[in-house]
This record gives structure tokens, C-alpha cells and sequence, in this order.
């Protein structure tokens, strides 16, 4: 039986009596929410891969790219429970830089070593010697790592434009995958991969970890459940306080004066007589991360195909500029739409297909867009690179009853920009009964119509994760409000341990990667392709505001069998970049 998260949590006939009870709903968030923080599994029970529990055998899977997000999907498999699910064998990067973090962990801060602990620390590894035993490295060529027999399935979480040929390299070895998102660079790289999936039987999963989160979930049983009413308009924005020469995009480059300055600096406080052992023990963590950093200067980054370019307005880039800092380039990245607003755009096709659901559209449906208008530009920014730093868009979506009444519809604008990062990153949904709030997929306020608010406090303790619930009667205040910003205990998952878990069960109980939808990720190539279409039009829109910054979209753009793209090339999986 297909049972709904909160039919396995609660037992299907409770379920049916507690829909429309906000105690009862209040009772099962902060169940969840305690059970996320106490690390007690939930992904397993909640998204329905609890039967029969971790596989025997761990799958054996190779990171292709141990960058920034390569790193953070290293440490999602921080717990011994999710290691039951995959073991890692082997990494790949032409960066000493990754290599160094995905062993030893991110030392630039306390929250990045959090994100990104590394290897040795995750497995109890005394020292990397130890770890390459266990973990082998290849950092030549990533086929090497394809080539290994060791390896069932790899992550791959490389640079946009390499997206594609890796996944399909990698299907066609015999690998099953999951790819950072987006997709692919283009939507006809996308049709590609969806194709070969489908040819060679292989497992194809993409990393919008929002389809694993349990906030999101609860959103959608909330608008499932009418909770909202009639939903329709969503507010999203991702705003950052980066600037020029204080861009988390623009990471320094081998030979910056602030490197060297860096290990100067650690290599005094290494041989100070009055350090204290244990600031000296990190200032060695930290100089071995920086002299690895600098240690890139090494790699020859045309031979991997980035390339020296001179931009219109004079500045030259190098070839190793592009691969450090490839976010900022068309060619080799997509921008704000892509790297954060495609985050958005997927939980606005949950969120809505949970509108549609709920006056009868199916089930699990993920709402595609029909229009889009946008602009965005540089207005901060030098021209030192091509992606834009601010964004903003208007989206219109269907509403239920659409199909009969084509003024039916939902809209959507969405913002992201640099230069202040007030309000930071989430989401409003409105409806006609109330508003929910989602923040930085870790906060969530229903506000209705009654003046009444419950708030809801997850905190620890010894005796671990404890709730308290409070009345307020301030006009306007939430109905129900399950915050991440009071929690002691620990932070309330994003999904990226609950998507790797899934992916792995999926791929030891659904090998031939039949079409059942127990068996499969939640974020497959149909659902993925829809997310890289409304981020890769955007930028279209946004690119040609002359003559496309209004666009209407086709069905079959999303359709992964058509040959129809925006871009207007056809999908060709015999291209030589896909050669093995």
C-alpha cells in the first residue's frame, strides 16, 4: 500500500481521524521534530524506505568532485546509521584543495567543519595514510575511478557544464548515480541523461534535497489538507550580503596575497611560545588546508577543458579561474536561477502540485509553470564575470480547476540578490485561510485567521530533544510555529542525508531501476528536468529581455522522450563527450 509519511508515523486509521486537528498535527511535528534531532532514523520511517531496514551490504560508492557541495554531501553521511547505507571507496578531483577537505574537513570555521567534517573524522581514521587504504583517490581522470570494479554508483557534484557527461559516462560503466543539481547545463543535456537512464537500466536521482525534507512534507499536508485554503500566490526570495571582494562565489585564487599572508600569519602562531596546545594543534589543521589551496596552482586546468578567455570589457581570465570559480561563467555554470533559485522553484512545484492534489489532480503531482517573466542584471558587480548578481522573476502556475477556467492560476515572483542579505532565503505561501511561512528550510509559521498562536519549542537537554508548547494572543501571530532558530539539540535535516539514504535503498531493492514508485528517488529524471527547464528559461528570459522577457512554456520541454528544448538543440546521446 502507498501510505502517505504521516499514515506509516501515526498508523493509517489514526490518520484518517486526525486530519483537520490541529493538536493532532501539532502532536505529530513535534514527534518528528524530536525524532530529527535525536538522529533517531527518521528518514527511514518517514520516507518509506524502513522496510527491511539499511541493506546487508553497504553500496560502494565514488564521489566524482569533492568541491564545496561535494563536501557537504560527504558529511551528510556523517552517522553510522546512514554509513549502513552507503560506504565511500573512492573520490576523484584534479584539486589538491578538495582532496585535502574531503579527508580532513573544512578548518576555515566551526559551521563549515560542521557541513563538511571529512573522511577521517566520519570513519575514526587516525590520519589520511590510514583513510587512502580505505578510500582510494584518483586525481587524473575521473574515468580511472569509472574504470574501478569496487564502485557500484558514484555522487557526481562537479561543475554544471560536466554534469551530463559524467552521469552518462557513468551510467554506460554501469554505475548507478545521483547528481548535484541542477541536472544539466541545458535542457537538452538533461533529455540526454533521462534517456540513457532509461537505456542502461541505471538509477539516476538529482540532489533538490527539498523532496526530503520534512518541513517541506508537512507544507504540503498542510495545502493537501486545506489548511491554507485556497492557495494562491508564493512569495520567494534567496538574498546574500556578498560584495565585491567579500563574494563567497569568488574564491581566492592560488597566488592571492591573502593566501600567503594566511600561512605567514599560522606559521607564527604554530611557534609562539605563548600559544595555548590547542590553538596550536588548528593553526596546523588550517596551514595544511591553505598550503592544499595553494597547491592548485598546479593543476593544468585547459587540459580539462576550462578555458583562458579575455571578456568584452578587458579582463582576463585564466584558464584555472574558470575552474575555481566557475559559478561565475554561462559556460560553465548557470547562475543565481541555477544554483539557488531552481532550490525554490522545485519546492514551489511541491507545494502547488499539493494544491492540485487536493481537488483531485493525482498524486505526487510536482506543478510545472506555464509563463515566466524576468529580468536581473549586474548592478554590484564589476564585469569580471557574465552571471548576473541580481534576479527577478514572475511565475504563473495552474490552480486547481484550471483546466475548465484559464484565469485559474497561482502566482509566483521570486527574488535572489547580492548586496544585503535581509530576510535571508524561504518562502511565503498565501491562501485564502492563511499563510504559511517556511525559512531557511528549518523554520515554519502557519498564520490563520484566529487570533490564537501556538508556538512550539524544540530544545535539549540530557536527557535529549524536549518540546514545550505556549499560548500567545497577539493578533496576527502564527497558528503553529516549529522553529530551527531555538533548538540546542541540533539543527533539523535538510534532506541531503534522506536523499543518499533513499538513492542507496533504492538502488539495492530496485537494481534494474524498474518504474515502481517504492523503489524509486523522489527526485527522478522527469521530476529533475522540470526544475532545470523553469531555471534554465529563466535565464533565457533574463538574457534576452529584448525579445524573450516574457516566455510561455512548452509541454514538451518537459517531456523527456520529445526533441523539443528551449534552446532549440536536440537531444544526442551519441555526442563524443559520452564515449567510454
Amino acid at each position: 500500500m502507498n501510505l502517505t509519511p504521516e499514515e506509516r508515523a501515526i498508523g493509517k486509521e489514526n490518520f484518517e481521524t486526525a486530519i483537520g486537528s490541529e493538536h493532532t498535527r501539532r502532536d505529530f511535528l513535534k514527534g518528528t521534530l524530536a525524532a530529527t534531532i535525536a538522529g533517531a532514523g527518521l528518514g527511514a520511517m518517514y520516507f518509506g524506505y524502513s522496510e527491511g531496514g539499511p541493506p546487508t551490504n553497504p553500496l560502494r560508492v565514488g564521489f566524482i568532485g569533492t568541491g564545496d557541495e561535494g563536501n557537504v554531501l560527504l558529511g551528510a553521511l556523517h552517522s553510522e546509521d546512514t554509513r549502513k547505507y552507503i560506504q565511500v571507496v573512492a573520490i576523484a578531483d584534479i584539486r589538491p584543495f578538495g582532496i585535502h577537505r574531503a579527508f580532513h574537513g573544512d578548518q576555515s570555521s566551526p559551521d563549515a567543519l560542521g557541513r563538511r567534517p571529512g573522511l577521517m573524522a566520519m570513519y575514526g581514521w587516525k590520519d589520511e595514510d590510514e583513510a587512502r587504504k580505505h578510500v582510494k583517490v584518483y586525481d587524473k581522470d575521473y574515468m580511472d575511478l569509472l574504470n574501478d570494479k569496487d564502485v557500484e554508483a558514484v555522487v557526481v557534484a562537479l561543475p554544471l557544464h560536466l554534469h551530463s557527461a559524467a552521469c552518462i559516462k557513468a551510467m554506460r560503466k554501469g554505475k548507478h548515480v545521483i547528481t548535484e543539481k541542477l541536472m544539466g547545463h541545458s535542457v537538452h543535456e538533461c533529455k540526454e541523461m533521462g534517456r540513457v537512464a532509461k537505456e542502461t537500466s541505471k538509477i539516476l536521482a538529482v540532489g533538490h534535497q527539498r523532496n526530503y525534507s520534512v518541513l517541506y512534507d508537512n507544507a504540503k499536508w498542510l495545502i493537501r489538507n486545506g489548511l491554507l485554503g485556497d492557495l494562491h500566490y508564493i512569495r520567494a526570495q534567496w538574498h546574500r550580503g556578498n560584495l565585491p571582494g567579500h563574494d563567497s562565489w569568488q574564491q581566492p585564487m592560488p597566488d592571492d596575497s591573502k593566501l600567503s599572508k594566511q600561512v605567514k600569519k599560522l606559521e607564527e602562531l604554530i611557534k609562539s611560545k605563548d600559544a595555548k596546545p590547542a590553538d596550536i594543534v588548528q593553526a596546523e589543521k588550517l596551514l595544511a588546508q591553505v598550503e592544499a589551496q595553494i597547491a592548485d596552482a598546479k593543476v593544468e586546468a585547459i587540459h580539462y577543458g576550462y578555458e583562458d578567455e579575455t571578456l568584452p570589457n578587458g579582463y582576463a581570465r585564466s584558464a584555472l579561474e574558470e575552474l575555481i570559480r566557475w559559478r561565475l561563467w554561462n559556460r560553465t555554470g548557470g547562475g543565481l536561477m541555477a544554483e539557488l533559485g531552481s532550490h525554490q522553484l522545485d519546492a514551489a512545484g511541491i507545494l502547488i502540485g499539493a494544491a492540485l492534489e487536493a481537488h483531485g489532480g493525482g498524486e505526487h503531482v510536482h506543478a510545472l509553470p506555464l509563463t515566466v517573466s524576468a529580468i536581473g542584471g549586474r548592478y554590484l558587480f564589476p564585469m569580471d564575470r557574465d552571471c548576473e548578481d541580481h534576479v527577478f522573476c514572475s511565475y504563473e502556475f495552474p490552480a486547481p480547476g484550471y483546466d475548465k477556467d484559464p484565469n485559474k492560476k497561482i502566482a509566483l515572483t521570486y527574488s535572489s540578490i547580492n548586496g544585503n542579505g535581509f530576510g535571508d532565503y524561504g518562502e511565503v505561501v498565501m491562501g485564502t485561510e492563511g499563510t504559511l511561512v517556511l525559512e531557511r528550510e528549518m523554520d515554519a509559521m502557519l498564520f490563520k485567521s484566529s487570533s490564537t498562536a501556538t508556538k512550539i519549542k524544540v530544545s535539549g537537554g540530557e536527557k535529549g530533544p524536549s518540546l514545550d508548547t505556549a499560548e500567545s494572543s497577539h493578533g496576527g501571530a502564527p497558528a503553529t510555529a516549529i522553529g530551527a532558530a531555538a533548538l540546542e539539540g541540533g539543527p533539523i535535516s535538510r534532506g541531503y542525508t534522506e536523499e543518499l539514504e533513499h538513492w542507496a535503498w533504492c538502488v539495492k531493492n530496485n537494481p534494474s531501476a524498474e518504474t515502481s514508485a517504492e523503489h524509486m528517488p523522489r527526485c527522478t529524471p522527469a521530476v529533475a528536468l522540470g526544475d532545470a527547464v523553469i531555471a534554465l528559461v529563466s535565464n533565457i528570459a533574463i538574457h534576452n529581455p529584448k525579445d524573450k522577457a516574457h516566455i510561455v512554456f512548452e509541454k514538451d520541454w518537459f517531456n523527456i522522450d520529445s526533441d523539443v528544448t528551449p534552446e532549440g538543440e536536440k537531444p544526442n546521446t551519441t555526442r563524443d563527450e559520452y564515449k567510454i
